[in-house]
């Protein structure tokens, strides 16, 4: 009988190559919001869609200062999430920076400039009703 082991990198390079991850969706929550709060993104909003959208089990809302840190923010998002745990995002909207969608299968990250986040009022689509937005918490 043969064993063979395999270090965390290539582990990851693996489940890379054959479009997958065993990494649960709470996992790359946590995940996100760590990266977030490290770049320094406001408003913060995580919401659970487990039960209530087919689209993913989580989608996390914040903003950006400026075009040049929301495409930051963004950005490096994608990169953690490939280098730490393996998972190949999917993201639109970096080149105007405005409105940023980042897209890891389970977990819909939106990243907007203030203002443009207050003309979509994405939050208030999601949120319980009744529940306070970001802004008036």
């Amino acid at each position: 009988m043969v064993l063979s082991l395999t270090s965390d990198a290539e582990g990851s390079a693996l489940n890379l190559a054959n479009g997958h991850s065993s990494v649960t969706s709470d996992a790359i929550l946590a995940a996100v919001l760590k990266s977030l709060e490290d770049d320094k993104a406001e408003d913060v909003v995580q919401i659970d869609l487990r039960g209530i959208s087919e689209i993913g089990d989580h989608m996390v809302i914040c903003s950006g200062r400026s075009t040049r840190q929301v495409a930051a923010i963004s950005e490096k998002l994608k990169s953690r999430l490939k280098d730490d745990l393996g998972i190949l995002s999917k993201v639109e909207g970096k080149g105007t920076g405005d409105w940023v969608l980042v897209d890891t299968g389970d977990v819909i990250v939106h990243v907007f400039r203030p203002e443009v986040r207050e003309f979509y009022q994405l939050d208030q689509m999601w949120l319980e009703p009744g529940a306070p937005s970001p802004t008036e918490a």
